[in-house]
């Protein structure tokens, strides 16, 4: 058995800042409302014919795969997370190693929306402790601005998200007592639609029907959110994996020296800062400045975080994250 541990980071976001200002004149909202509820006073949007979910991963994947020391020819693997693909198919991880040029190493994408990051991180470090690969890129990116309801009525969801990527690179790790020391992972299918996007899909209608149909106030289209609900469940699933990792590993929340939770929320990150007696400089959020941007959201705070000079080598650090489907999961890595 191997170990894993990410030796490159890399993040892209968008130039085109929206503010909470800009989104009150297109809907009724205010920066008072947004930041009251979220937290969030700004976030990214692509502009147009500019930049893809796929094109803003592969901006990331080459800052992380430069910091990591290795030419794009070792990556023997790519995972990709993400719920807002270029195409229904296929999916963008073998987009990635088309505009990388990478060799013809497989290429798998991961669909658990908030907790796709962490899934795809705990997938690549089994590839890795397996030996079955040496150098994975993972990567999480999300364009979500071209299908959100940026009207009143989608208010309640609209303001929260905004597009960029994060990537990582993960290594075999020499050292058995450094990188990645466990990952952890849970579902709760039973609530899949408390958050969720219902179409375009294959569950229930017929794409000729939705032609047909083309109903302006069909709301499927757009994501739904049931926010308390979601928020109820999620500080309660994020205390627990937390906790599940620190006592694999023999661990406790006194010995972690940064978390770096999933930006959903930016109360929900306090809830469980509280929770754990953690100081402002253990919890590193950036949801302020970009708002949710779903699998990207870690990668892109832990790129953040690491080149503020907050990540150093021996520090335990701990990846958090909770959304739709319900997913949640953990990391615990020391650095």
């Amino acid at each position: 058995m191997y170990n894993s541990k990410i030796t490159g980071l890399g993040y892209y976001v968008p130039d085109n800042v929206v503010t909470n200002d800009d989104l009150s004149k297109i809907m009724d909202t205010n920066d008072a409302w947004i930041q009251e509820r979220t937290g969030i006073k700004e976030r990214r949007h692509v502009v147009k014919g500019e930049d893809t979910t796929t094109s803003m991963g592969v901006k990331a994947a080459k800052i992380a795969i430069e910091r990591a020391g290795i030419d794009k020819d070792d990556i023997d693997f790519i995972v990709f997370a993400t719920l807002s693909p270029d195409y229904y198919f296929p999916g963008p991880g073998v987009l990635v190693q088309r505009d990388l040029g990478i060799k013809t190493v497989g290429a798998l994408d991961v669909r658990n929306q908030c907790s796709g990051f962490v899934y795809a991180i705990s997938v690549a470090d089994q590839y890795i402790k397996t030996g079955m690969y040496k150098n994975i890129l993972v990567i999480g990116s999300e364009l979500h601005s071209h299908g959100l309801d940026m009207t009143t009525r989608g208010r309640g969801v609209s303001v929260i998200f905004g597009d960029g990527a994060g990537a990582a690179v993960l290594s075999r790790a020499e050292n058995e007592h450094e990188g990645i020391l466990s990952t952890h992972l849970h579902s709760e299918g039973q609530h899949a639609e408390e958050l969720s996007l219902i179409a375009p899909g294959m569950g229930k209608r017929w794409v000729s029907d939705i032609i047909a149909d083309n109903d302006p106030n069909d709301e499927s289209y757009f994501p739904y959110m049931n926010g308390q609900f979601v928020f109820k469940n999620a500080v309660v699933r994020f205390s627990e994996v937390i906790m599940e990792g620190l006592k694999k590993n023999n661990l406790k929340p006194t010995d972690i020296d940064l978390l770096v939770p999933h930006q959903a929320n930016l109360r929900i990150s306090q809830f469980i800062q509280s929770k754990f007696g953690l100081k402002d400089d253990q919890v590193f959020n950036n949801i302020m400045s970009y708002g949710n941007t779903t699998a990207a959201s870690i990668p892109i705070a832990l790129t953040e975080a690491w080149e503020s000079g907050k990540v150093k080598t021996g520090d335990l650090v701990v990846l958090a994250a909770f959304g739709s489907g319900f997913t949640w999961g953990s990391v615990i890595i020391r650095w």
